[in-house]
């Protein structure tokens, strides 16, 4: 009995006294007091020996900023090298020097991962430039850009959700696995089972229809558009076109919103302008370290054109007026500019060039050059074109002469909007939706899509509104803010042959 009494007075003892608490490198680096008992864990990223003091960097991912750690020679150990992973314990202290506020006096180190610094292919106090880095995608979290990038990464995400629940929208998850090809292009990557894929003969689709990974969410937002006023959706995308550019991912981020009760393209643009600049403001404000990183060495003046941009309205032009500025423009195009045709990404950044590079809104394209869904602008004003007609001239005394006369026709144009930024071009792409089903009808059928669509018909039928929405893609925001010139660097994960994460 004398026993057990013992051992709970040495438990009270052992628990009064003082616990290491754990603190992120933020954390510590942020404290305004000292703290007699902290314990931080992280990866080595310099070490500095003296004769009297050794000295170390750790960080965690938290911050751009290591922590400094100021320890004995005596707690150096042969495994304490750059990239190992650490435990240190000690005292959290003022630091005496001017450009950090806190620092670590280590009274114990442990080397929990040790780390092989002559194989590692990082190198301490080295800048690696993004093209060595991208050799080797399972390790380059670690490098101090792309540990910004994905810091910057998750503010703005978080940012979007914010922005979007401050404002009423309710967040939906809609389908990855989907029969749906909301943007008709065919460029979608179809579901197959393994044993799919081997047999040769008549095959059985897992969910009896053919099933794609999804390019939008976009319909299904549509149907939740018919309970919820304001709704979106923030989730992975995929298109299977050409991903080796600079420019294109066969996976990525699509931000979509979808407004019910609204008449106005006005109204989708004015929340793609909000989005983009409330969004910005808080990664400015929220990673300012990390964001000066991209500006200083990856894109010098970036920032002060991002702080300008914000404090201007974006601008507005039609198709039409694009077109004919790009004609007008004195600058040779690989692809002729021609009402009708779709504007490909060096007409749109000339467009935002030539507006004094600030975002610029594009509104009221051709009819056929847009999805089924987009509204028909019957009411709107018609672009006109000369087609010309051949007739056979009578025979006069010089000969058979043909005589060529021409014909306006009407050009019908429907409620879309696409917004081009500068560097990048198009980031965000909206529209009405056509709500009135005599409209919708006659589209699908002429497409031959009315099986197709029965249920989108049943939406016009029961209880529709005037509504519209947009899509922004998540990546392109990134490299945009960020001024990154490759894409696939403002990804987590890039495809890479050599590997399982392929």
């Amino acid at each position: 009995m004398l026993g057990a009494r013992g051992g709970w007075r040495a438990l009270r003892r052992c628990a009064s006294l003082p616990r290491a608490v754990r603190l992120r490198v933020r954390e510590a680096l942020g404290a305004r007091e000292a703290a007699a008992a902290v314990r931080v864990q992280g990866w080595v990223r310099s070490v500095r020996s003296q004769k009297e003091v050794l000295f170390l960097h750790i960080n965690d991912g938290s911050s751009l900023e290591s922590l400094q750690v100021v320890a004995d020679p005596s707690l150096e150990k042969k495994d304490l090298t750059f990239g190992s992973a650490v435990e240190v314990q000690g005292k959290l202290v003022k630091s005496p020097h001017r450009m950090q506020n806190m620092e670590l006096q280590a009274e114990t180190i442990r080397v929990v991962g040790p780390c092989d610094i002559w194989s590692f292919p990082l190198k301490m106090k080295e800048r690696h430039p993004l093209e060595y880095v991208r050799q080797f995608p399972h390790l380059r979290c670690r490098n101090n850009t792309l540990g910004a990038l994905l810091r910057i990464r998750s503010e703005a995400t978080a940012g979007i959700h914010s922005f979007f629940q401050d404002n009423g929208y309710v967040h939906i998850h809609t389908p990855i696995i989907t029969s749906n090809d909301c943007e008709g292009a065919g460029e979608l990557f179809q579901i197959e089972t393994s044993r799919e894929a081997k047999e040769s003969a008549e095959k059985t689709h897992f969910f009896n229809v053919p099933a794609f990974l999804t390019v939008s969410g976009q319909l299904h937002l549509e149907v939740m558009a018919g309970a919820f006023t304001h709704v979106f959706t923030f989730g992975p995308t995929f298109r299977a076109e050409n991903s080796q550019s600079r420019r294109h991912l066969a996976e990525f981020y699509m931000v979509e919103a979808e407004l019910s009760f609204t008449e106005s393209l006005q109204d989708i643009m004015q929340v793609m302008e909000d989005l983009f600049k409330t969004v910005t403001s808080t990664v400015l404000s929220k990673c300012p370290r990390d964001v000066e990183l991209f500006h200083k060495y990856v894109a010098p003046s970036q920032k002060g054109r991002l702080e300008q941009i914000l404090k201007k309205k974006f601008m507005i032009i039609s198709y039409s007026e694009a077109v004919e500025i790009l004609k007008q423009a004195a600058q040779t195009f690989t692809f002729k500019p021609e009402w009708g045709c779709d504007l490909q990404t060096e007409h749109e950044k000339y467009l935002v060039k030539h507006c004094g590079e600030v975002p610029v809104f594009v509104v009221n394209y051709p009819y056929d050059l847009k999805p089924f869904y987009m509204r028909d602008n019957e009411d709107g004003p018609q672009h006109t074109k000369k087609y010309p007609k051949q007739e056979q001239q009578e025979e006069e005394d010089q000969g058979a002469g043909t005589l060529l006369t021409f014909c306006l026709i009407a050009l019908r144009k429907v409620a879309a909007v696409d917004l081009l930024v500068p560097g990048v071009g198009e980031l965000c792409g909206g529209s009405l939706r056509e709500e009135r089903l005599p409209f919708l009808e006659s589209r699908l059928q002429r497409l031959g899509l009315t099986d197709t669509y029965q249920w989108y018909l049943d939406l016009r039928k029961f209880g529709s509104v005037p509504h519209g929405g947009f899509g922004m893609g998540f990546e392109r925001y990134l490299q945009y803010i960020l001024g990154v010139d490759n894409i696939k660097d403002v990804i987590p994960f890039p495809r890479f042959p050599h590997s399982c994460l392929l």
